[in-house]
């Protein structure tokens, strides 16, 4: 028997034990092995943002985890696969995790991670510290236990940074860690408690930033769902989906940086 045909078969049966290993050990590769993505979802449950914001907000995620759009977004990566975390956080110190890490890589790991967001009870916290938060977020992807080429923290909020240290120290921190930072800030005539009318251009010059930071607005009640779920489906997809022009998101253009000035605690609750 020649030697090429020799290591064809011994590269074969190579092959066959590594795939019956992947297939007796599945658990092990769901509970460490790599994903497509690492996300952070950092939610505002600071006290201007009212118990019905809270309630669309958290709704809105939970929602969106049950969306097929979702759940192929998912699928379609090229591992199939994501893993999730979801705090609230408020001021100096308020950070809440609510779900830990979850590797979602099917609609039963999907709905089951909504379930766990759904049941999450409402509350409001003193303070806005946007800075603080980052840094938290952070810090979480080292509990991971997975890894992934792409790390984001996904930041919504209604007034900007007002305890903590400088925002702009923050972000740089975290972007000199190669994690990526999108933003959804949130603007609703009436229910805005923080008198901060630029909100959209102080999260796009201070607070997002990474290779493909964008933010979504949300200026109305019933935006909660469809910028949610859309604004998952651009960070989780290879590709951004299709949307109309004016859905498009923000992208992260720092320009004007006066904006980013720190503010007291009483320009927001």
């Amino acid at each position: 028997m020649g030697v090429g045909i020799v290591e064809s078969l011994k590269r074969a049966v190579a092959a066959l034990g590594f795939a019956a290993g992947l297939l007796t050990a599945p658990m092990a590769f769901a509970a460490n092995g790599p994903v497509d993505l690492l996300l952070v979802l950092a939610v505002d449950i600071s006290g201007s943002m009212d118990l019905e914001e809270q309630r669309l907000q958290r709704d809105g995620y939970a929602d969106a985890f049950r969306s097929p759009e979702v759940i192929n977004a998912i699928s379609g990566g090229l591992l199939g696969r994501v893993a999730v975390t979801y705090y609230g956080w408020a001021g100096v110190g308020i950070q809440i995790v609510q779900v830990p890490w979850t590797v979602i890589e099917d609609k039963a790991s999907a709905y089951a991670f909504a379930d766990k967001i759904g049941r999450m009870p409402l509350g409001t916290y003193r303070g806005t510290s946007i800075s603080d938060s980052l840094a938290f977020g952070a810090g979480l992807f080292d509990a991971a236990g997975m890894q992934s080429s792409r790390r984001t923290i996904d930041v919504s909020g209604d007034g900007p940074n007002n305890q903590g240290g400088g925002v702009l120290v923050a972000r740089q921190a975290v972007l000199a860690k190669g994690i990526n930072i999108n933003g959804l800030p949130i603007m609703i005539p009436g229910h805005d408690a923080s008198g901060f009318p630029d909100l959209d251009l102080y999260y796009k010059n201070c607070v997002i930033g990474g290779p493909s930071a964008f933010l979504f607005t949300i200026k109305k009640l019933d935006e909660f769902p469809t910028a949610i779920r859309r604004k998952l489906i651009q960070e989780i997809a290879f590709a951004p989906p299709a949307l109309p022009r004016e859905a498009m998101p923000i992208p992260a253009q720092a320009q004007d940086m006066s904006i980013c000035a720190e503010r007291p605690l009483f320009f927001q609750p």
